[in-house]
């Protein structure tokens, strides 16, 4: 985040105090010919800033040094080029908040809907939430979604925000959760929209195909997601890693080897496997190169001790009931609802090669299947700038990722989303 500065005025002449900025209602605003920014209020940003995203991707700070939104007198005034400016009104969006039951949780949602006489054609989705701990209600992506004519519910995941229940990562009790979502949301909505089904990014991909097998959705969008384990997941994560830092093939396999180790430990939640972990820790203490291999899980396993390992790995990396060898493959081929899955093209968090094979196997054998990749793009369909350590520092999300989930989910996909390539 940059340092927090003084903005200009319209004019351009004279400078506001960054006290004086004012803040947004939380919302989508329009510049009448369907552009759009989303401008919401984050707990880790200190007002007056407050988040922005564009329809093309941009995003960033309120109180960013010129930042292309700010917000004066109840609309947001756009900058375009030539330091232009216009004056969009915000959306007329409904929020109507409610609170349903999901195994024995009380869990916390808003239905956001467009303004108007009721649209019986109007898609309603329900957005899954990825790993993250942060509530959901309030999200950028909603009401991204929201402004492009869909009715959006979210709901906070159990144990996060306005939701009880305790914090997990079990696939099968989160797809509960999405699938009791969705019936609730029906029944907010009835009357006021036609097919309903699915949004998910990164974890969401294994939860919103699952919780789709459950409530009969009639649609299914992923973003970032895996079509692969966990276990599979920290494999390729460390195999990328290796190849990033210019490992031979000894080196490939001996990852191979430590992947199946920690596999075995993992999937008996903590109760063997430690053997074949401490030989080949053994094997490698000369080395220099493991330490910059951390793939999810496996890189912590190994540079821990046997003794530390067995003492208090299972409280520390078995505490979330996550189900380390879930297969994603099975669910979507008991899925027949249309499915649209979006890939980063350089994931470092969930490498796409065994995903995108996967998927376009399904679709081969007649599954409805709509892949899509954005090409320079990591995780979370950001753009990134590679830093002199060998990092990403994400800049935007990539132009048209965000058009082709709304017209894709309104059943109107047409010419080109940014740099997006529809595979085959």
């Amino acid at each position: 985040m940059k340092k927090l500065l003084l903005l200009a005025t319209l004019a351009g002449v004279s400078c506001l105090s960054l006290n004086a900025l004012a803040a947004c209602e939380p919302g989508a605003y329009g510049a009448g010919d369907g552009d759009f920014v989303v401008v919401v209020s984050v707990p880790n940003m200190p007002p007056p800033g407050q988040r922005y995203l564009f329809r093309d991707g941009r995003r960033g700070s309120t109180a960013d040094d010129g930042a292309p939104v700010r917000c004066e007198g109840g609309a947001a005034v756009v900058r375009a080029a030539g330091d232009k400016t216009a004056t969009w009104r915000r959306l007329p969006l409904t929020a109507t908040d409610t609170k349903f039951e999901s195994a024995l949780s009380m869990m916390a949602g808003q239905l956001l809907e467009p303004a108007g006489p009721p649209d019986h054609k109007r898609p309603l989705v329900v957005m899954v939430h990825g790993s993250e701990r942060t509530p959901a209600i309030g999200n950028p992506y909603a009401y991204a979604l929201a402004a492009q004519g869909i009715a959006v519910f979210v709901y906070d995941k159990r144990g996060t925000g306005g939701s009880s229940g305790e914090y997990t990562q079990n696939f099968e009790l989160l797809a509960n959760d999405a699938a009791a979502a969705l019936t609730h949301a029906r029944a907010m909505a009835a009357g006021r929209f036609g097919r309903a089904g699915y949004f998910g990014g990164s974890q969401g991909g294994w939860v919103a195909p699952l919780a789709a097998t459950r409530s009969g959705a009639d649609f299914v969008a992923i973003g970032f997601g895996l079509v692969a384990s966990p276990i599979e997941e920290d494999r390729d994560q460390m195999l990328g890693e290796a190849r990033e830092a210019g490992l031979g093939e000894a080196q490939l396999e001996q990852i191979r080897r430590l992947s199946q180790a920690t596999a075995r430990i993992v999937t008996s939640h903590f109760g063997e496997g430690f053997e074949a972990l401490e030989a080949l820790r053994t094997e490698l203490k000369d080395e220099t190169w493991p330490p910059r291999i951390e793939g999810e899980y496996s890189g912590a396993l190994l540079a821990m001790s046997d003794a530390d390992l067995r003492r208090i790995g299972r409280a520390r990396f078995d505490n979330l009931e996550l189900i380390y060898d879930y297969d994603a493959i099975a669910v979507l081929e008991k899925l027949d609802a249309p499915l649209l899955w979006v890939l980063a093209g350089e994931d470092r968090e969930a490498p796409i090669a065994e995903t995108r094979e996967a998927l376009l196997a399904l679709k081969a054998r007649g599954k409805p299947v709509n892949v899509y990749l954005f090409p320079d793009t990591d995780h979370g369909m950001f753009e990134f700038e590679t830093l002199p350590d060998g990092s990403r520092k994400g800049t935007r999300i990539t132009d048209g990722y965000l058009r082709l989930l709304g017209d894709w989910m309104k059943g109107g996909v047409r010419g080109s989303y940014g740099r997006g390539e529809r595979l085959k």
